[in-house]
């Protein structure tokens, strides 16, 4: 049985609390992690530094900008840091209006989340990001013509925008699985919605991918494919005999 709505302003309230909590965690991360911005920088320009030719390195291009990319890694490294506090907030708020027994998914879904993610992310980084500076690297630099000399704020940008893409990616399974869960969608609804998803993977990874190659693009988007059957299967065992709501 659910329990009675609460009026808005308790709605509101509730949602500051979280936001403080969630907001106070992730400013108590970023102060303890500022002094560790450089070595962060280091380990994040790794995969570069092994690909860039011989004499070649990162440069910055205004004064400010390493001050501002320093500050930008450690902002994404608190935000990892307190990512299982947000997403915790996050689902006690919107368990306010889910039934009882719904709410038990809590915990599992913040724990598959966190674990998804840095996943994807770590796998992205390790595995993929090598073999695609290493390609566009000697794309711009093969004729012997041109020297590479990238800026480290443009570079930041690039990394942590296809390392949020692989995690994002990996997350697809454990999303599908907690719609299926809570009733809103089924197996079914994932299988007709197939052929869609392979025109959506391929241009997520030509739109979120930094170069024009069919290598880069099909870095994002066969795991797309391949994480949404995976996520087809969870359905079919996690939620088995869920109905979406109104059948």
């Amino acid at each position: 049985m659910q329990e009675e709505q609460k009026p808005l302003t308790n709605h509101l309230e509730e949602l500051r609390k979280r936001l403080m909590i969630a907001g106070g965690c992730w400013l108590a991360s970023f102060l303890l992690l500022l002094n560790m911005s450089a070595k962060l920088f280091r380990w994040l320009s790794a995969p570069l530094q092994e690909v860039l030719p011989p004499g070649s390195s990162l440069v910055f291009l205004s004064a400010t900008e390493p001050v501002f990319t320093h500050f930008t890694v450690t902002a994404v490294a608190a935000l990892i840091v307190s990512l299982p506090v947000m997403l915790w907030q996050l689902w006690a708020f919107l368990a306010s209006a889910l039934y009882r027994q719904k709410r038990r998914l809590g915990l599992a879904f913040v724990l598959s989340s966190c674990f998804c993610f840095l996943s994807g992310a770590w796998l992205g980084f390790n595995y993929i990001f090598p073999v695609i500076f290493k390609v566009l690297i000697r794309m711009g630099s093969g004729s012997g013509e041109l020297d590479a000399m990238l800026s480290m704020g443009s570079y930041l940008s690039l990394a942590l925008k296809m390392m949020l893409a692989f995690g994002m990616v990996c997350e697809l399974p454990v999303l599908m699985i907690l719609l299926a869960r809570l009733g809103l969608v089924d197996r079914r609804w994932f299988v007709a919605q197939r052929k869609y998803m392979l025109i959506v993977g391929f241009t997520f990874g030509a739109i979120i991918t930094p170069g024009p190659d069919v290598l880069s693009q099909c870095s994002i988007a066969i795991p797309f494919v391949i994480l949404y059957e995976v996520g087809i299967l969870g359905c079919g065992f996690f939620a088995r005999g869920q109905r979406p709501k109104g059948e």
